[in-house]
């Protein structure tokens, strides 16, 4: 019953090289850690909200999307 509460944990990945390619295959791609996602479901005008946290729940990412197909995104850096 709590892993009912708890937020799903994926792999992130990063490319190997800055490749300009649409589809990468499993040799040209590393783990670069985990992410939570979540989305906000509320319609605020009609932008969706997506949150991208790590593991420890630090957001690194907040995305607007709009229904029009814009979209901006605030990337947090936590390093010095």
């Amino acid at each position: 019953m709590q892993d009912d509460f708890l937020e799903p944990i994926y792999d992130e990945i990063a490319p190997l090289s800055s490749s300009s390619k649409n589809i990468l295959k499993s040799s040209e791609i590393k783990i670069a850690g985990s992410v939570k996602l979540s989305m906000d479901e509320g319609s605020h005008d009609d932008v969706n909200i997506f949150i991208k946290k790590d593991a420890d729940d630090n957001i690194h990412e907040i995305k607007f999307i709009c229904s029009c197909g814009k979209t901006k995104a605030i990337i947090l850096d936590y390093s010095d």
